[in-house]
């Protein structure tokens, strides 16, 4: 492969390719007419067999580079299939025409097709697709295969209620603020503006693999969303308690609770501000933090309360690292499994299970 230099940061030198001399016997054709120029995948150029060898290997790499951690166990790996998966997707418009933005930028670059996007919601983006660029720049649509919930996130001028009215009438539920989804044996009510995980393939795997052998007194969970690992952990544990900073997100929360007939205490508050007032030490901490982790306040409120177990789930390598070198000092790694919630693209899923030294 050539390639040409175009800019040096921080002592680190960015280059692009410009010429495939010999393709690996690894590479094969985008599903994707997009791919390259569209920021939404990186990987479609790679077999998925790859994909997932790379992923791993990142995963390693990074606990060694960022957190001078020597990791020798097996990383067990769950996928699904590698395309259709997204339940969710965000949509820009510009000009009249839907789109992403471009790889590595901000410059807006038109879709017609998203292969790793749901049929339902590429059907649904069809069929709103005319009225959309009279009302907003930014949107997304979530799915629960039957329903789409439409959340205007950006818009030039105040979206009337006739706008959702008539998209609900091509496509049903999209006005609708709430969406049910079920998922690991529980259904969930999801507020338009709460979390929830986006590969409609893995989250019943994610959900088993965070909760599996767990049991005990007392567990805590960190960053909770709507509930998809408070309700497990509920019929595992004596007590659950919940912690999430959306107002939306606990109110869904404890509605999901009662109508699965289960019992728990849900804090809406930041996770740090709880774990700072805590002074219990529970069996079992599991963390879902956003892409930024725990960060050090968490982590030494953590070291303070030292609880047997400790689940971390992370969307970004580096600042799983990180969180992991500052709570190495009294925990090992006693599991590390990374679930592929993201084909085609360089993001990774991974499961963290500590333990107290």
């Amino acid at each position: 492969m050539r390639v040409e230099s175009s800019k040096d940061r921080k002592g680190v030198r960015w280059s692009t390719p410009s010429e495939i001399v010999e393709p690996s016997p690894d590479r094969v054709t985008p599903l994707c007419p997009h791919f390259g120029t569209c920021g939404g995948c990186q990987y479609q150029h790679a077999r998925y067999e790859t994909q997932l060898d790379l992923k791993a290997g990142i995963l390693i790499e990074q606990l060694q580079r960022m957190g001078k951690i020597d990791y020798t166990g097996e990383v067990e790996v769950i996928s699904g299939p590698e395309y259709g998966y997204r339940n969710r997707c965000q949509f820009q418009v510009e000009n009249g025409k839907l789109g992403y933005f471009e790889q590595g930028g901000i410059d807006f670059v038109p879709i017609d097709v998203c292969p790793i996007a749901s049929p339902t919601i590429l059907s649904a983006v069809d069929k709103i697709r005319p009225l959309l660029p009279k009302f907003v720049s930014r949107f997304e649509l979530f799915t629960n295969e039957r329903e789409v919930q439409l959340n205007i996130l950006r818009t030039e001028r105040p979206v009337a209620r006739r706008f959702f009215e008539d998209c609900a009438k091509l496509v049903p539920g999209t006005d609708q603020p709430n969406l049910e989804y079920p998922a690991a044996g529980d259904l969930f009510r999801v507020n338009h503006k709460a979390f929830f995980q986006v590969n409609r393939f893995l989250v019943d795997e994610l959900s088993a693999e965070v909760v599996k052998g767990e049991q005990g007194d007392t567990a805590v969970d960190l960053y909770a969303g709507v509930g998809l690992f408070s309700l497990p952990l509920a019929r595992q544990f004596k007590s659950v308690i919940s912690v999430e900073t959306g107002a939306a997100a606990v109110a869904d929360l404890k509605f999901n609770w009662k109508r699965a007939g289960l019992e728990g205490q849900a804090h809406c508050a930041r996770s740090e501000d709880w774990l700072a007032k805590a002074t219990r030490t529970p069996d079992l901490v599991v963390a879902d933090p956003p892409r930024t982790g725990l960060g050090k306040v968490a982590v030494q409120h953590l070291l303070r309360l030292k609880p047997p177990r400790i689940t971390l789930i992370s969307c970004n390598p580096s600042t799983l690292a990180r969180d992991l070198a500052e709570l190495k000092s009294a925990y090992d790694i006693a599991g590390l499994t990374l679930i592929d919630l993201f084909p085609q693209t360089h993001h990774l899923e991974t499961v963290a299970k500590l333990s107290l030294r």
